[in-house]
């Protein structure tokens, strides 16, 4: 891992033709582990920054976007954890965050732990007081049965000593190991650069978890500035793009990254990525949420479709105009707003009210020219677009 003219590069590790470079002020430790070359020097810009194998793990400037994401998620999305099983995470950046019974990290190297605690002592690695195992989490998991509310899998990119976490073996072994209504959050590669990867680690968890969800964050050091989240539990339509609790004021105040509304915001994809990830989430994106097209007919287009039919019936007076209006706005602000962005996003719940509206009028020009106008379906989402998250 040379440092030339005072300069990191990234190694073109699962990323050819691109790479990410960062001034160096001073190397702070430089060696090789067992299993990696690990590298820490403190950059001009980013702070202290920890390479392994050549690709940069964290820096002390963006590793929130990732460190409180891939904690914060499933922690949020499970009503009470009281046991957690952190595979990976030898920086310590994770394990700062469960608010928890009972922590217990596998991390494989050693000397991981053992660098970051005496160079990033006053920023991630600040828990490393919790039970933790140096082994293999693939083996390690083996022989665990129901044991864990929450597995959180922050392994490096699958290559090296990382390769077997990405694995149909090590999913299924996950499953067994983990409690009923449990929740499984891996570091889910990046949609610009692996999505092939991903599509596949998606499809091998649709066969082992009855839920399965994609999201993502944006953090500037890792590779195309993103990386996704591949989260699933083992109870069956679990809403995992719902924060069930929110942070306490207290824990909100420490927190840079994560929200209730970054929770819900991140499992909306950019068509490119939805399109393929679409096919395995379980249960389905709400349709007004997604940039994936719909169906041509469902229970709550045909709703709305009728709704809008009745209203465009020849109006005699301008009383029934007023009350099929209000009946319209109350009908389809409860039927398509309130069921399908509500249950899955709890943060925009207060977006249905000033919404309901333009539902009405959308569907009254679906009922008047009839299903087969796309313009309709494509409105619900125009509005979600629209909505202000606070």
């Amino acid at each position: 891992m040379a440092v030339r003219d005072n300069w990191f590069t990234e190694n073109e590790v699962m990323w050819p033709g691109q790479a990410m470079s960062l001034k160096v002020e001073e190397v702070l430790f430089e060696g090789r582990s067992k299993f990696q070359d690990i590298l820490v020097f403190r950059s001009s810009t980013y702070g202290t920054v920890l390479v392994l194998d050549g690709v940069i793990q964290l820096t002390e400037r963006d590793e929130h976007a990732y460190q409180e994401m891939i904690a914060q998620l499933p922690l949020h999305s499970h009503p009470n954890p009281q046991s957690v099983l952190i595979v990976g995470g030898g920086d310590g950046g994770v394990c700062r965050h469960p608010d928890v019974a009972s922590v217990t990290m596998c991390e494989i190297d050693e000397l991981v732990c053992d660098v970051a605690k005496k160079y990033l002592s006053h920023s991630t690695a600040t828990a490393f007081d919790d039970p933790r195992v140096h082994a293999d989490a693939a083996e390690y998991v083996k022989d665990k049965c129901d044991a864990y509310d929450l597995v959180i899998v922050d392994s490096s990119d699958p290559i090296g000593p990382a390769e077997t976490l990405f694995t149909s073996s090590f999913y299924s072994c996950l499953r067994k190991a983990m409690r009923p209504g449990a929740i499984m959050c891996n570091q889910g590669e990046c949609i610009w650069l692996h999505l092939p990867l991903i599509a596949d680690c998606l499809r091998s968890c649709h066969e082992i978890f009855p839920s399965v969800d994609y999201a993502y964050t944006t953090i500037p050091t890792y590779p195309s500035g993103q990386i996704g989240f591949l989260l699933c539990s083992t109870a069956a339509g679990a809403v995992l793009r719902r924060p069930l609790r929110e942070p306490t004021p207290e824990m909100q105040a420490q927190l840079k990254y994560y929200s209730p509304a970054a929770h819900a915001a991140a499992f909306i994809l950019p068509r490119f990525a939805e399109e393929t990830v679409a096919a395995v989430r379980k249960p389905p994106m709400p349709y007004a949420c997604t940039s994936g097209a719909p169906p041509l007919l469902t229970r709550s287009s045909l709703a709305l479709a009728a709704v809008g039919a009745y209203v465009n019936v020849p109006l005699v007076t301008t009383a029934r105009a007023a009350l099929c209006k209000q009946m319209g706005a109350l009908f389809l602000t409860q039927w398509r707003a309130h069921r399908h962005v509500c249950e899955n996003f709890s943060p925009w719940r207060n977006a249905t009210e000033c919404t309901g509206m333009r539902f009405y009028h959308w569907g009254a020009l679906a009922g008047f020219i009839g299903l087969l106008d796309a313009g309709f379906y494509q409105r619900p989402r125009q509005a979600a677009a629209d909505f202000t998250i606070t």
